[in-house]
């Protein structure tokens, strides 16, 4: 894990989520975001975590419980009520898991959001991971590398598919949520507005931002970090 701290009292802590499709990525390639975050006054743990297909979900949900309790119990020194999650794409995911469980807030950039539905409606699309384009490079949609990723990350487990499903388990127990996707990305977009009904439906509260354009996850960064800190010091504000 690496830690990346302000200069003055931190406003609060933040697990920063790698992405990477579940298969992929090290939390080097969060050195752009944790280091904004922690310019703006945020103490910021980005963790590794492990990845399929040797290990299946939910394993990096367990390790993301296992970053949690470690933050709550380690030596640094800010207010252990105000802890969040933020992540990308796959680490977007892992966010809001981490919230459904947890009660926290969190932020996932284009997270993959919608896993059993998705599979069931494109049984048609052929899974490929054929040349993978990193982060926010990709240019558009792409079911095929999005169906592999899930069937790469689950086992293609039907069970596991049903489990990993993040819709169907929103409950009166979730976090706060800052929801971000581009109009026409690797991601679809509808299932962020799915996501902010459900939360609506148990009085939870969510902040969607959706962007024009293809960018996916941290290729909108610039458009999406100055709401994600306001979202991130408002919940904070709330806690003291």
């Amino acid at each position: 894990m690496d830690i990346y701290e302000p200069s003055q009292n931190p406003k609060g802590a933040l697990i920063d989520i790698h992405g990477g499709g579940w298969f992929r990525g090290d939390k080097s390639k969060e050195n752009d975001l944790a280091s904004v975050l922690a310019e703006n006054g945020f103490l910021v743990f980005v963790p590794n975590y492990r990845i399929a297909p040797e290990f299946l979900y939910p394993a990096p949900v367990e390790d993301m419980e296992t970053v949690l309790s470690w933050v709550k119990y380690s030596d640094y020194k800010f207010d252990k009520n105000n802890i969040g999650f933020i992540g990308s794409s796959a680490g977007g995911n892992l966010a809001i898991e981490m919230g459904l469980k947890t009660g926290l807030p969190i932020a996932s950039w284009s997270g993959m959001i919608d896993i059993g539905n998705w599979i069931q409606n494109h049984q048609d699309v052929v899974p490929s991971k054929g040349e993978a384009q990193d982060g926010g490079i990709q240019s558009g949609p792409n079911d095929a590398l999005y169906k592999w990723a899930i069937l790469n990350y689950t086992g293609e487990d039907q069970d596991l598919i049903k489990k990993a499903s993040l819709l169907e388990r929103v409950t009166k127990k979730a976090g706060p949520m800052f929801l971000a996707n581009s109009l026409n990305e690797f991601c679809p977009v509808d299932p962020v507005f799915q996501l902010a009904q459900n939360l609506a439906d148990l009085k939870i509260a969510s902040v969607t931002q959706i962007i024009p354009g293809t960018k996916h996850a941290k290729g909108y960064l610039n458009n999406a970090i100055d709401y994600t800190l306001f979202f991130f010091e408002d919940c904070f504000k709330k806690n003291k």
